[in-house]
């Protein structure tokens, strides 16, 4: 026994101490085949061919994204944001030397194999936002030596496995957020000893919080928001030392915070916003937690008073404890946080009764940085107080709606000069309104509606250049309108309703151009006529003037609001014919002229305006037959009672028939024959034509066809066969002037197929001819990697001898931009999801392709209709602009359109369309920067341009123009907010604070782009494409730094046992690991360290004095930045510096 542990031993000492052997070379070796087994699972995709490309050559350890230790043994593979599509290799596990393992950010698909659980030496592992599915393999339990698990933002599903727990002892940080898992948190966690960050937000985990969770002393970040949690908090979580951010919002939690909850320090964040949570806050809750800065207990239950200990949590800066039922009165002990800028209490049961109770608004006043004061929808009554004039100076949004506050607005609300947003509605406001609003430049929502304010308007009114929303309805205003409101320029919805207003409309108004979401002065006593002037609002999408005094004809030139959807003109003294200039209002919806003098017969006309569906003309003197198509077929949507001379029409009016001896007896014997002759004559003719078109097409054996030189030549018939008939089930959309169709194309020698999108022009639509002739002039010669591909044209007949044409792209399989970000929340299995580097990386894209358009292609171009529907999205998430049907091509040098290329009348899209275009302005590139600008917005914030959110005054630009004071949050699309989980807990530290800053940017840049003056807008060139490009980087830069990778780097450039080659080896490895020179940019050190056999010589020996710049950008345009070290040997010094 003994002699056979001795010769044991022997072998082992030989294993340490001898050379390597052969058999190292063929470890080596499986190294390589390793790698090589990886490359052959990865498809499709640039970053794919690229790897394939590179992956052959010299040593792998010079492969890029491979790092090799002194053994030449694979210890890390770096290859995040590489754009990789495919698999993740099984052969992966046979690395066995393997650190780190981060392949985040790309495309990849399947499953996790089960086989990275022999990687026993791995201790980062990051596979964070791709498109994983199944399940997380129990095997990852074999990573004993693991630090940092991230599998966030996949679809992955199942349950977490209990091995985790049992396994991985090392474990520092667990984020599996935005995935599917289901099932219960397993116990099994609450026995890591190490773990600082438990991250579970956004998955579908049911159950109960396990108690034992409370045991973990190192936690200092516990997230769980957005599951369906259940139970009662655990008192447990009151005992956790070190905890700073607790986050449990969106779940099902009931039963009250449990008391230790309160006593916990650290916290710095306390969310449980969104459950079913109730009972009372104890009063000395707020004692212990001098570091608290955001409270969030909205959307629950929670009862009683608010403590007025709150006084003690002095660094509170966000109190949100809307939607509860707090009753009593706000403590003046509020106004002692001076560090508050968002206090939200609305939406509960709190009070005032007497001038004393209002003593809060007093303490407010020392709260200089305060921005959003919301106190909407409580009891409180009786009369503001003065001090209400001195509030914070910054305050930007005050809301004080649904209350029941009497008295007069404060004289000297002029005090608070930043104020942008005003609510008072639904109140008991009396007295008239102060000239000191006037002195309120920067406002742009003031909403007073439903009061009791009497009056005039006053003339310093028109100081108010920012307004966008303005809102006096139902109050008991009276006098004339004053003609001041002319000057708000910037005004988009005016609503004057239910006053006592008298005297003409204003001509002045009409001249408001912007003036296009809603203009109401229903319900008044204005006379006078409708001005000849309301065809200046070209944007303008309802009009309300209905029961008032208003004279005279209906104005003709309404047929120049393009846009308008909405008319109401009834209860009037309107007399004269429907004008026949409403059929150009291709929009309409609504049409009301009911109760009014109008004459003469119905425009059958009205019938082709496809989108109207209540059409109410009762109660006027109509005569003759009804109209049966359109709107006039379905007896539901219109209303004609009251017009005794109306005869015909469809038989569910019950109207009498129309008598034929109506018509003229002498011209009887004269008309029939004559009408007959000419149908003969038409019948004939008709039937030569035919016969002429089949003769040709017999003897030619095809459809006529054309094509763009250049192009593949196809026939009708080919498309036919493509489109399986044109068959439904190949419908992707349909649109104004044509419906795009799913086709499979074969080649010319019918060898191979290709997956292509067929668009057929409804050439019965007015102006879809001009719509395709432009379109085919834009792309004639037009070719970007960013633009959609052209494969040709059709232009033949059909099968019945009609005009035919259409257009071909490629297919874009990943459908629009549009549906991505607005996706059917009917089809739950589409899970539609982009993160914040997917975003900006389109935004890119798509200024790539303005630029080229304006400012690069063999003719300057401007698209004039960019919007989200019109980004498609290619197998690799590249995005191409497409729909040129509205397209001009510009004079050279000039931003004017040239004359001699369309004369079709501009429209564009509601919300995207630059302002200028709604009075008739030509066409330019600064309206592709504006409808640029706004789909930035809707990119970041998640909504459309015409969400109904907007229908209340906001417009999407003002929406973000308020949101960025001290908003963001709530501001960003909800699953950007989600998916940037390290970003929102510290959202004041680096690198945290720098994708902040990066979104901030972006917003600005979309607000800067959407300018209503087209000249104060950013132009199309390197300025606006490098400034995406940069914030891209930055947010790759700060989120790959915002994972802990530092404690391994530092260890080696601090040891003593650190050779001077080591150290410069860590500085390149965390370069890898986090800079984006080492990925995107042109770096001349790090090329001269790939080039030089992995030697990289610096300036000093001392990393924490290393500098060195990378160049990046166009020729035209170079930047210079240093990269600063010191951040990288210890994140806490400084911001990453890119």
């Amino acid at each position: 026994m003994a002699a056979s542990l001795s010769l044991a031993l022997s072998l082992l000492l030989c294993l340490l101490l001898c050379p390597e052997s052969s058999d190292a070379a063929a470890i080596h070796k499986g190294d390589e085949l390793a790698l090589l087994s990886f490359k052959s699972m990865l498809s499709g995709s640039d970053g794919s061919l690229q790897l394939a490309s590179t992956w052959k050559n010299g040593s792998y350890c010079s492969w890029p994204g491979v790092v090799c230790g002194r053994r030449n043994r694979v210890v890390m593979l770096q290859l995040q944001l590489s754009n990789l599509m495919g698999r993740i290799s099984p052969s992966l596990g046979n690395l066995s030397f393997l650190r780190v393992l981060n392949l985040s950010k790309n495309y990849l698909a399947g499953e996790i194999p089960p086989e990275l659980g022999r990687l026993t030496r791995l201790w980062y592992l990051n596979l964070r936002s791709n498109s994983l599915q199944g399940v997380i393999p129990a095997a990852i339990g074999g990573c004993t030596n693991l630090t940092s698990l991230n599998l966030s933002d996949n679809m992955l599903q199942g349950m977490i496995p209990h091995e985790i727990g049992t396994k991985l002892k090392n474990l520092v940080t667990l984020y599996i957020w935005s995935n599917n898992l289901s099932g219960t948190i397993p116990g099994s966690l609450a026995t890591l000893p190490r773990i600082a960050v438990l991250s579970m937000g956004a998955n579908r985990l049911s159950g109960e919080i396990p108690p034992a969770l409370g045991n973990l002393s190192s936690l200092q970040v516990l997230n769980l928001y957005l599951n369906r949690l259940s139970g009662s908090i655990p008192l447990s979580l009151g005992h956790l030392p070190s905890l700073s951010w607790l986050n449990l919002e969106d779940n099902k939690l009931t039963g009250e915070i449990p008391t230790s909850i309160w006593n916990i320090s650290s916290l710095t964040l306390l969310s449980v916003r969104a459950n079913m949570l109730s009972g009372m806050i104890p009063p000395n809750a707020f004692n212990t937690l001098p570091h608290l800065q955001k409270l969030s207990l909205t959307d629950n239950g929670f009862q009683g008073s608010i403590p007025a200990s709150l006084a003690n949590a002095s660094g509170l800066s966000v109190l949100s404890l809307d939607s509860n039922m707090f009753s009593g009165l706000v403590p003046p002990e509020i106004g002692r946080l001076r560090n508050l800028t968002t206090l939200l209490l609305s939406y509960n049961l709190l009070e005032t009764e007497g001038p004393k109770d209002w003593d809060f608004i007093t303490a407010l006043t020392n709260c200089s940085r305060l921005l959003i004061l919301d106190l909407a929808n409580n009891k409180f009554t009786g009369a503001l107080p003065g001090s209400f004039s001195n509030l914070s100076s910054s305050l930007i949004n005050v809301v004080l709606g649904s209350n029941k506050i009497t008295g007069s607005i404060p004289k000297d609300i002029g005090n608070l000069l930043g104020l942008q947003r005003l609510d008072i509605s639904n109140n008991a406001f009396t007295g008239s309104l102060p000239s000191s609003l006037g002195r309120l430049k920067n406002m742009v929502d003031l909403i007073m509606n439903t009061n009791k304010i009497s009056g005039s308007i006053p003339m310093s009114i028109g100081n108010l250049t920012e307004l966008d929303y303005f809102n006096l309805g139902m109050n008991t205003i009276s006098g004339r309108i004053t003609s001041t409101i002319g000057n708000l320029t910037k005004l988009s919805k005016l609503i004057l309703s239910d006053n006592n207003f008298t005297g003409p409309i204003p001509k002045g108004l009409f001249n408001i151009q912007t003036l296009s979401a809603l203009f109401d002065v229903s319900r008044n006593n204005l006379d006078g006529s409708i001005p000849r002037e309301i065809g200046h609002l070209k944007n303008l999408v309802e009009f309300h003037a209905e029961s008032n005094k208003l004279s005279g004809e209906i104005p003709s030139t309404l047929g120049e609001c393009q846009l308008l959807q909405y008319l109401h003109l009834q209860n009037n003294f309107l007399i004269g014919s429907i004008p026949s200039a409403l059929v150009q209002l291709k929009g309409l919806e609504a049409l009301d002229l009911s109760r009014s003098n109008l004459s003469g017969q119905i425009p059958k006309s009205l019938g082709n305006i496809t989108m109207l569906n209540s059409l109410n003309l009762s109660f006027n003197s109509f005569v003759g037959e009804m109209p049966t198509i359109g709107v006039f077929a379905n007896a539901s949507r219109i209303s004609i009672q009251g017009n005794a001379k109306l005869c015909g029409g469809i038989t569910d009016l019950h109207l009498p028939p129309c008598n034929p001896l109506i018509l003229n007896k002498k011209h009887k014997f004269l008309v029939v024959p004559t009408a007959v002759s000419l149908v003969a004559a038409l019948a004939i003719l008709s039937s030569l034509c035919m016969l002429l078109t089949w003769h040709k097409r017999s003897k030619e054996g095809t459809p006529l066809t054309t094509a763009m030189k250049g192009h593949l030549l196809v026939s009708y018939s080919q498309l036919v066969k493509a489109t399986d008939a044109f068959s439904p089930t190949n419908l992707l959309g349909s649109g104004s002037f044509g419906s795009v169709y799913r086709g499979k194309l074969d080649s010319q020698h019918g060898e191979s197929t290709s997956l292509v999108a067929v668009k057929v022009l409804k050439l019965e639509t007015p102006k879809a001819l001009k719509s395709f002739t432009a379109e085919c002039e834009a792309l004639r010669n037009m070719r970007h990697r960013n633009l959609v591909k052209i494969v040709t044209v059709c232009s033949s007949i059909d099968n019945r001898g009609n005009d035919f044409k259409a257009i071909v792209y490629d297919f874009m399989p990943n459908g629009s931009l549009e549906d991505w970000l607005h996706p059917d929340t009917n089809n739950q299995d589409e899970q539609l999801h982009l993160n914040l580097h997917h975003r900006v990386t389109i935004l890119l894209d798509v200024a790539c392709a303005l630029d080229y358009l304006h400012c690069h292609g063999p003719a300057p171009v401007v698209h004039c209709d960019v919007k989200s529907s019109n980004v498609l999205l290619d197998a690799d998430m590249v995005a191409h602009v497409g729909d040129f049907g509205l397209a001009r091509i510009l004079v050279e040098g000039s931003s004017l359109m040239q004359q001699s290329t369309s004369s079709m009348g501009f429209r564009g899209t509601i919300g995207y369309a630059a302002p200028e275009y709604g009075v008739g302005n030509t066409a330019s590139t600064h309206g592709d920067i504006y409808s640029y600008g706004i789909l930035v917005l809707e990119i970041l914030t998640g909504k459309r341009p015409t969400d109904s959110t907007f229908r209340l005054g906001l417009s999407l630009r003002h929406y973000v123009e308020q949101g960025l004071h001290g908003r963001l949050m709530d501001l960003v699309d909800r699953k950007l907010v989600l998916d940037s989980e390290n970003w929102l807990q510290t959202p004041d530290v680096s690198p945290c604070k720098e994708i902040t800053e990066c979104l901030v940017a972006l917003l600005r840049l979309g607000l800067s782009c959407s300018q209503e003056l087209s000249s104060s807008r950013m132009q199309t060139g390197d300025s606006m494409v490098l400034e995406i490009w940069y914030q891209q980087m930055e947010i790759f830069t700060a989120s790959i730094v915002g994972n802990n990778k530092w404690e391994e780097a530092y260890w080696y450039l601090t040891g003593n046992d650190a050779t001077y080659k080591r150290k410069v080896e860590c500085i390149v490895l965390l370069l890898e690991l986090g800079m984006s020179c080492f990925l995107n940019l042109e770096c001349p050190a790090l090329r001269n360290y790939h080039q030089a056999d992995r030697r990289l010589e610096l300036s000093s020996r001392n990393p924490c004095q290393v500098n060195t710049e990378c160049d990046y950008g166009s020729q035209s345009s170079i930047v210079h930045k240093p990269l600063d070290l010191q951040c990288m040997v210890n994140p806490n010094l400084c911001g990453m510096i890119v």
